[in-house]
C-alpha cells in the first residue's frame, strides 16, 4: 500500500474514533477530541485533499486554540496553509502566513521533524509561484532537518522534490 493508501486508512480509522464514547477507560488513556482532529486535518494536509481540509482544519484549529495545545495548533496552520495553496494563487499570500506562523512554532518548540515538513511546505508553494531559489532554499533546509533526525523517507521525498526545482 502507498503512503496515499495508508493516509486515506489513518483517516477512516480516526473517523471511526470520533463516533466511540470516550468514558469509560479500562487501561492507559485515549484520545481526545483535540487528538483526533489534530490527525484528521495532518492527514487531509498530506493527502492533499481540500474538501477533508475544509472539514478538519478549522475544528482542529477551534480545539487547539481552546486547549491552548501550541503542538496541534501549529499543525492546524500548516493544514490551513495547505489549503489556501491548493486554492491556488488567490490562496498563496495567506498560505505562506499559516506556513510560517506554524514553522515559528514547531523551531520555537524544538520540533525539528516537524519544522521540515512545515518547510516542504514552504518549499511547495515557492515551486508553485515560480519563485525557484526559495523553493530550494526551502527545500534544503527540510533536508537537513529530515537528514538530522534520520528521517529517511523525508529526506528521499525532499531530494525528489529538490531535483523538480
Amino acid at each position: 500500500m502507498g503512503a496515499e493508501g495508508e493516509f486515506a486508512l489513518v483517516r477512516e480509522h480516526l473517523e471511526k474514533a470520533l463516533d466511540k464514547p470516550g468514558q469509560p477507560v479500562k487501561r492507559g488513556s485515549m484520545a481526545h477530541e483535540h487528538d483526533v482532529y489534530a490527525m484528521l486535518a495532518d492527514a487531509a494536509a498530506r493527502q492533499r485533499d481540500a474538501a477533508a481540509l475544509r472539514k478538519y482544519a478549522p475544528r482542529a484549529e477551534a480545539l487547539a486554540a481552546r486547549d491552548e495545545h501550541r503542538l496541534y495548533l501549529a499543525m492546524a496552520q500548516r493544514a490551513w496553509g495547505v489549503a489556501h495553496r491548493l486554492a491556488g494563487p488567490s490562496g498563496y499570500a495567506e498560505a505562506e502566513a499559516r506556513f510560517n506562523r506554524a514553522l515559528d512554532t514547531f523551531r520555537q518548540a524544538g520540533m525539528g521533524w516537524q519544522a521540515g515538513c512545515t518547510l516542504l511546505e514552504i518549499g511547495e508553494l515557492a515551486r508553485e509561484r515560480g519563485q525557484a531559489a526559495a523553493a530550494r532554499e526551502a527545500y534544503a533546509q527540510a533536508l537537513a532537518a529530515f537528514e538530522s533526525l534520520g528521517a529517511v523517507p523525508d529526506a528521499e521525498r525532499t531530494r525528489t522534490a529538490l531535483q523538480l526545482v
